[in-house]
């Protein structure tokens, strides 16, 4: 960790998040080894996972499905451990210090399943306590984020009611409730209409401009030209580059270098 505090004073962006060597294995279920043919039971999410994402940059995991994105974020999330490696949230290890990792990060998920029953609202001021915030705080807050993402006139109503681009809007409001450093979003537009992943997108952008340090998972290559300072392509659970967007491209546009890159690693070509 010196390497790391060193580089906070330095001229050049501090590292905001590390993973190091992170190995992820699964046990399957009988139907999934059947599905996916494999007869030892186990498959390896993550195999050695390693990459650098900077204070105040967008950094893009780009790969296909199943190729350990999720995983990598759950495991920056606190959420599983890794098997092997461990990673940095500004310096705070997921293993050793997991509580100050989950205080300074804002984690949506496609498995973020908010309770119907309950009213943005509610779940609002919930998650609000859960992170300690005051009535004060929650208020100040709350204005803050059902402005921003036109929740107001829906504050009340069940989210069960509420259309699929309105309840990732209040998905994003609690994730965010207690103003992380660290944004990370898993698929944040998979599944939107335009317009709602147009607000997202812009979210993301407006978060980067106030000094934010966001990393998210796609497999969308206009989304990553769009928002992303760098990227890192992850291919069977190993990063296949790393870089910014030229880096990686190199000359071409970012699909055809992924395809390139993809070919390259999985048929050694």
């Amino acid at each position: 960790m010196e390497q790391l505090q060193e580089n906070a004073g330095a001229d050049f962006p501090r590292e905001i998040i590390r993973a190091e060597g992170i190995r992820k294995t699964f046990t399957l279920s009988r139907k999934q080894r059947m599905i996916e043919k494999n007869p030892t039971g186990r498959k390896v999410a993550l195999d050695g996972l390693s990459f650098t994402a900077y204070e105040g940059e967008i950094y893009g995991l780009l790969g296909p499905n199943g190729a350990g994105k999720t995983t990598m974020l759950r495991i920056l999330s606190t959420l599983i451990r890794p098997d092997e490696g461990d990673a940095f949230i500004a310096g705070r290890s997921v293993l050793k210090e997991p509580d100050a990792v989950r205080a300074s990060i804002g984690f949506l998920t496609s498995e973020l399943k908010l309770e119907e029953f309950f009213t943005p609202a509610y779940l609002f001021g919930f998650f609000g306590k859960l992170h300690g915030m005051n009535e004060e705080q929650l208020a100040k807050r709350r204005e803050e984020l059902f402005s921003r993402f036109g929740i107001d006139q829906f504050a009340e109503v069940k989210v069960g009611d509420l259309s699929t681009g309105m309840k990732q809007k209040v998905s994003i409001a609690v994730s965010i409730i207690h103003d992380p450093s660290v944004i990370i979003f898993d698929e944040p537009t998979n599944g939107l209409d335009v317009l709602t992943a147009k607000v997202v997108t812009d979210f993301l952008t407006e978060m980067k401009e106030q000094g934010k340090s966001i990393i998210l998972s796609t497999h969308i290559f206009s989304l990553v030209e769009k928002l992303c300072d760098r990227v890192g392509v992850i291919i069977g659970g190993r990063m296949a580059a790393e870089g910014t967007l030229a880096d990686v491209s190199g000359g071409k546009s970012l699909e055809d270098a992924f395809f390139d890159i993809y070919k390259r690693t999985v048929t050694g070509e």
